[in-house]
């Protein structure tokens, strides 16, 4: 692979911060990282959110995003955890990317991503009426349980400190896009044609390997699954990490 550029898509409530262990690691591999920050992301997690947020769709993360690939040198390697994992999908169904390298991601329209661990770990936000056009944000405790549950206690609270609001309606358009006649969240699988590696943690309790499994299947003429049986959802930062950094690494050499 001629491309040495990885653009790193984070998930829900995330931020650039996110990548900081993988900036680190694929630099020292020679790869140009660019991590990006999704719209009204860049805040600080105590600052009140925009409330233009909670009606930010999908299709607004992604125009931003097409536009800053765009501008790169070269066509880059698309890396997405979580929500962001959606996205490159969609990106990468727009010929952006050179590989897609997906972890834990959320699934596209299509794929049933209703559990109850999931239920479970949006509990709060789906009982507040008019959720879906509002920003929201995970409790500590749902954080702990759905994404941070192989940290430790302090480890959680560290995380879960830098956490920042989310738009309630690129929430409903992911987890109930038979709902959203816009189908927000849509992937045309026949118009990825690069190599797709798709990563999932047999402990996630918010993209359940069930449900990543469906991911990599729905692109099974260019890609690659994995199960890290013992990881979850914080592939990226959770202890180990180093372990699936590798692993993508050399599924990157072998291409």
């Amino acid at each position: 692979m001629a491309t040495k550029t990885i653009f790193m898509i984070h998930g829900m409530w995330g931020g650039k911060w996110l990548w900081d262990n993988y900036v680190e690691f694929f630099e020292r591999k020679g790869y140009k990282c660019i991590p990006t920050t999704l719209r009204y992301h860049d805040v600080e997690p105590h600052q009140k959110p925009n409330p233009e947020l909670g009606t930010t769709g999908l299709t607004d993360y992604v125009s931003d995003l097409e536009k800053e690939i765009s501008e790169l040198d070269e066509k880059p390697i698309i890396m997405g955890h979580s929500m962001g994992g959606l996205l490159a999908q969609i990106l990468g169904s727009k010929g952006m990317g050179e590989a897609l390298v997906l972890l834990t991601p959320a699934a596209p329209a299509g794929i049933w991503v209703i559990k109850p661990s999931v239920l479970k770990s949006f509990w709060s936000v789906q009982t507040k009426w008019g959720f879906w056009k509002k920003p929201m944000r995970q409790t500590f405790k749902e954080a702990a349980y759905s994404m941070l549950n192989l940290f430790s206690p302090e480890e959680q609270k560290k995380v879960y400190s830098k956490f920042v609001y989310e738009s309630g309606k690129a929430t409903v358009q992911i987890g109930y896009w038979f709902l959203d006649s816009n189908r927000s969240s849509e992937v045309d699988e026949s118009k990825i044609t690069c190599p797709v590696l798709v990563v999932s943690g047999g402990k996630d309790r918010i993209t359940p390997a069930s449900v990543v499994r469906k991911v990599a299947e729905k692109y099974k003429s260019v890609s690659t699954y994995k199960e890290f049986e013992n990881h979850a959802h914080w592939v990226i930062g959770e202890p180990g990490w180093e372990e699936i950094a590798n692993y993508v690494a050399d599924w990157l050499k072998q291409l």
